[in-house]
């Protein structure tokens, strides 16, 4: 999988770093056991025990780092039981797409555990829509199964560090331990030596890792982070993260809790993100003619049949899709690509807005999606898609962020492959 820090990702981190001085910051601490990690560890010490762990967050958790480290260290911890990965990581994407994907993506597989990491890619997310979607995420959780244990954990990059030099952790960590907190989850803050060592100099944010005795001599004891201030090397920074968890789990072993299924009680928010649902798109009304994207001979759609298997693609200007739905929140699950179009969305019979489905990273295709209406009257709306004929100078689009064109033909289409709904409620006919 493509790693992507995406340009919302960026400009998300840059406001969450100029808003932390106007939200109460937590104060840093690598681990809060809360009521621990009780049901994993009793089925881990089961010999013959067949264990899942849950990956659900961003493409710091896509990379072959702390995910694939910490599945070894169970394995190796516990050889009388088995261990396997549900790595439901999507570079590029947050808690607000997360609550929406985690039935299918995670809790359809049934996992004992589930690590949820989503404090870089909401780095500059409203706080309280993060607390909505991080309690969607564990209400969702406990009511497919109360007995899955959930653990929070929180990167860092380097826009987002200055809050943990200073001994708090940034933003959007901070409001998601309000979630850990009233519902008893325990948290690792994962970037506590990452801090530690750039506070005291001897951390290099970005840079490739040294290859010859000349660079690593140059290097001298200082520690080379990630190689763009974002995703950590494998070998370095993300072993830090492993590291961390590796740390904390005794505590987490041994927490005030014994065994116990998880109960949601009163919400913290009562807006939350529980009734969140994944609709296949080909459940609205489409244009005649749409039919299901070719998974496997598409370009634009390898790699994604296991998330958006009902994609549609539009290429026709005036295709569309509508349909309805009773409820507060839409947004459309897609991929963006070389070959992305414009859109104009039609909400309740009100003046269209158009989305473009291609930015400045489009070199390739990636998931993606766009929001429809939030924090709409929970009533029936409306709403009609429709493909555009609008040029769009990508040339100019990739510029932004210095890439460009490299064959005509993958950028000429302006087409629209959206795979699925993301609804706070219930589509109706």
């Amino acid at each position: 999988m493509r790693l992507l820090f995406s340009a919302l990702a960026l400009c998300a981190a840059i406001l969450g770093r100029a808003a932390d001085k106007d939200y109460p910051l937590v104060d840093a601490q690598e681990v809060r056991a809360r009521g621990g990690l009780p049901n994993f560890f009793l089925k881990a010490q089961t010999t013959g025990a067949e264990l899942k762990i849950g990956y659900l967050g961003g493409s710091i958790t896509a990379q072959n780092g702390w995910r694939v480290q910490t599945l070894a260290h169970f394995k190796k911890a516990y050889p009388q039981s088995t261990f396997a990965e549900i790595n439901a990581a999507i570079g590029g994407t947050g808690s607000d797409l997360g609550v929406f994907r985690v039935q299918q993506d995670v809790l359809s597989k049934g996992p004992d555990l589930l690590f949820v990491e989503f404090a870089v890619n909401d780095g500059g997310a409203d706080p309280q829509r993060i607390i909505r979607c991080m309690e969607g995420i564990v209400r969702q959780t406990w009511k497919a199964n109360p007995k899955t244990d959930i653990c929070f954990v929180y990167t860092l990059t380097e826009a987002l560090s200055g809050p943990m030099l200073e001994g708090k952790l940034q933003r959007s960590a901070s409001a998601m331990e309000k979630v850990a907190d009233f519902y008893g989850i325990p948290s690792i803050a994962l970037g506590m030596e990452v801090a530690r060592l750039a506070k005291a100099g001897k951390l290099v944010w970005k840079a490739p890792l040294p290859q010859t005795d000349a660079e690593k001599a140059a290097l001298g004891d200082k520690f080379v982070f990630a190689r763009d201030g974002v995703h950590p090397h494998d070998s370095t920074g993300q072993v830090l993260y492993t590291q961390a968890i590796v740390r904390s789990l005794p505590a987490l072993a041994i927490a005030n809790h014994a065994p116990t299924p998880h109960v949601s009680h009163l919400a913290l928010d009562p807006a939350n993100f529980e009734r969140a649902t994944l609709v296949p798109i080909t459940a609205a009304k489409l244009s005649d003619g749409l039919v299901p994207a070719d998974m496997k001979a598409a370009d634009y759609a390898k790699g994604w049949a296991n998330r958006l298997p009902a994609m549609v693609r539009l290429t026709q200007p005036g295709q569309s899709i509508e349909f309805r739905f009773k409820g507060t929140h839409c947004a459309v699950y897609d991929v963006v690509g070389p070959a992305g179009g414009k859109v104009a969305v039609t909400l309740d019979g009100g003046k269209p807005f158009v989305v473009q489905r291609i930015d400045a990273y489009c070199t390739y295709a990636r998931l993606s999606n766009f929001v429809v209406g939030t924090d709409l009257p929970d009533a029936v709306h409306s709403v009609r898609l429709e493909l555009l004929a609008d040029p769009i100078d990508k040339a100019a689009v990739l510029a932004k962020n210095k890439n460009v064109i490299d064959k005509p033909e993958r950028f000429a289409p302006l087409n629209f492959f959206p795979g699925a709904l993301l609804i706070l409620g219930e589509l109706v006919p």
